[in-house]
């Protein structure tokens, strides 16, 4: 129990210095004002007092010398005072706004440094995450100003307790020792305010999911057709509610505790202001000295009030900030060396990989043994569900394999930096973005830096992938926005200065073609991925990029996934993927005299073609007709 809390006061101590840490880096200069502003402040109330009691005491016995310099003394700590309220509202502000770009740079750049998915997709580390960022923007600067306020709170507490001593020892042991129970209770609060951050955080988050579910435009349709608007309503005010019963049980105990500790510092101040009263009365005191009383009583009871306040205000932040350290301290999850891949000269292979994205699930991959040439086509072929896409994620190393391992040349990828490994891929996923973006953002994202020195090489690539035209003829060409979400304000290139441009919505099957632009973009690429390239395209334009891609793959190393086998057929090798293992391969003359899993697909693509085209005809026996793409019907 002890070895416990004392590791928790380390992780303690270490979370506060590292957000004291990122306040001072972030403004120097603006916190060593801010230090000076607290040591001031905190020494004016007791200042202020003793200046009020001489103040009233000359008064009152008419010594008239040094009253006129009190006075001056009394105003200037008072213009003082309220000044630094102002000053100190304002370096608040900006130190802020310092803490708060340092802090999310910071936070980002350490979600960035993981560069694979399986962290993304653990929703312990999602809900860590959404705590950090929420804690992100303001919780360094909170932490701080609360670390301030304390250090300011005491130096009050100390001044009148000085200041109490001198009237009364007694009074000054008993406000003091009324603080113990609140600094317990208050303490006990934190505690259990950070167990319902904790405990609220998924609620809060699915809470979160719905909320912009109902606001999400691709949604919007579906949401509408099937009247789903009532139901994930009622989901997102269920989760809320729930978090709001945890946030409101806190709430109850922290207006019962005090409430409590209220009432018990009020009647500790009567007894004292009773009995000193009592005594200036029978002759043992000065006037000045109930001032002093006066004073001290309200200034500790207020800097102790403050304190605590600032520990059950800071608590909650500073259990939530454990969680941005937390992901700040996290290693990178895939690492390697900083020595870029050669240029592929033998090959891609598989050896004896398993794979399974936790370790209580299935076996996605089993024992797979897979070599892709150099300069060579491999086309992938399944059912879904069948580990193709998963096969995908490992070459690029988006996830490592859970046994065996993926060569680059001989070399295994683990061992290569993975940004520079992923440079020399370029690829088409089955779940494409579409960035709220221009279209030539939303292809210059496949290569920045390329699209920079090369401005033209953006619309090279639509013209590879046969969107240009389309891309070309939107109202502002390649600025426009493609999206109904925002309003872009910039004139864009060869617009006039008067153009402010709404968005536009591209189809699916243009979207497709722009995610392939982006992907062509990287024209020196060693390998090209293309996940279902055409599964949103009219035949028409199925059978042009078809053709296209045949050429780009020509000569180059080339990995094809396609549920429309019409679209595979002349790669050099097609792989058949069945429950994780590779149950054939070959090419497809091989493959349709194998009379397998292949053959029977293929056949039963070409004739649902024949059938819906050809009333009457039925299937022949043996190899299918050729068939062009965009021909077949999709499993």
């Amino acid at each position: 129990m002890a070895s416990g809390r004392a590791a928790a006061a380390v992780r303690g101590l270490r979370t506060l210095t590292a957000a004291l840490a990122l306040y001072t880096r972030a403004a120097p200069l603006l916190a060593a004002l801010r230090l000076v502003i607290v040591l001031a402040t905190g020494l004016a109330p007791v200042a202020t007092a003793w200046l009020t009691a001489a103040l009233i005491d000359d008064l009152t016995a008419q010594r008239t010398g040094r009253v006129g310099t009190l006075a001056l003394l009394l105003a200037g700590v008072g213009g003082a005072a309220a000044l630094s309220g102002y000053v100190t509202a304002f370096v608040e502000r900006e130190i802020g706004r310092r803490v708060s770009l340092a802090a999310q740079e910071r936070l980002f750049a350490a979600v960035s440094r993981q560069r694979g998915l399986a962290r993304l997709e653990d929703p312990g580390f999602h809900d860590r995450l959404r705590l950090a960022q929420q804690v992100s923007g303001a919780g360094p600067a909170a932490l701080a100003e609360a670390a301030l306020g304390v250090v300011q709170a005491l130096l009050i507490v100390g001044g009148f307790t000085a200041s109490l001593l001198t009237l009364s020892p007694l009074v000054t042991v008993l406000v003091l020792a009324s603080t113990a129970p609140a600094l317990a209770a208050q303490l006990t609060l934190v505690r259990k305010r950070g167990a319902m951050v904790l405990d609220t955080a998924p609620n809060l988050r699915r809470q979160t999911f719905y909320t912009l579910l109902l606001m999400d435009l691709r949604a919007a349709k579906e949401i509408r057709l099937y009247g789903l608007g009532g139901y994930f309503r009622g989901r997102m005010l269920t989760e809320l509610r729930t978090a709001q019963r945890g946030e409101s049980r806190v709430d109850r105990a922290t207006l019962l505790t005090d409430g409590s500790l209220s009432l018990l510092t009020t009647g500790i101040a009567a007894a004292a202001l009773y009995g000193v009263a009592l005594r200036i009365a029978h002759g043992h005191g000065t006037a000045g000295d109930l001032a002093v009383l006066v004073a001290a009583l309200a200034g500790l009871q207020g800097a102790l009030a403050g304190v605590l306040a600032q520990i059950a205000g800071a608590g909650q932040v500073f259990t939530v900030f454990t969680h941005y350290t937390a992901i700040l301290d996290a290693p990178a999850d895939l690492t390697g060396t900083d020595a870029p891949p050669p240029g592929l000269r033998d090959g891609i292979r598989f050896e004896h990989v398993w794979f399974r994205y936790s370790a209580a699930g299935d076996w996605v991959l089993r024992d797979i043994d897979l070599t892709i040439g150099a300069g060579r086509s491999l086309a992938l072929v399944g059912l879904n569900g069948a580990g193709k896409s998963t096969l995908v994620k490992l070459l690029c190393r988006l996830y490592e394999p859970t046994r065996g391992r993926v060569t680059w040349d001989g070399v295994d990828i683990r061992s290569l930096d993975p940004d520079l490994l992923r440079a020399r891929i370029g690829a088409v996923f089955q779940d494409f973005m579409c960035y709220d973006l221009s279209a030539y953002d939303n292809i210059a994202l496949g290569g920045l830096d390329r699209a920079a020195a090369d401005p033209g090489a953006v619309e090279r690539a639509a013209t590879r992938a046969g969107v240009h035209p389309e891309l070309a003829g939107l109202p502002a060409g390649y600025d426009t926005m493609l999206s109904l979400v925002f309003q872009d304000s910039r004139t864009p290139r060869g617009v006039p200065a008067a153009g402010r441009f709404g968005g536009v919505s591209l189809s699916g099957g243009q979207w497709q073609r722009v995610a392939l632009a982006r992907a062509l973009l990287r024209s020196d690429a060693d390998v090209l991925v293309l996940d279902e390239p055409s599964s949103g395209l009219d035949a028409e334009a199925e059978a042009e990029i078809h053709q296209r891609l045949r050429e780009l793959r020509s000569g180059r190393t080339s990995l094809l996934i396609s549920h429309r086998l019409g679209t595979v057929r002349d790669a050099d090798r097609i792989v058949v993927l069945d429950g994780g293992r590779i149950t054939e391969a070959g090419d497809h003359a091989s493959l349709l005299a194998a009379d397998g899993t292949y053959a029977r697909l293929f056949r039963l693509q070409a004739d649902g073609y024949r059938a819906a085209g050809t009333p009457g005809a039925g299937p022949r026996e043996g190899a299918a007709p050729p068939v062009t793409a965009g021909q077949q019907p999709q499993l």
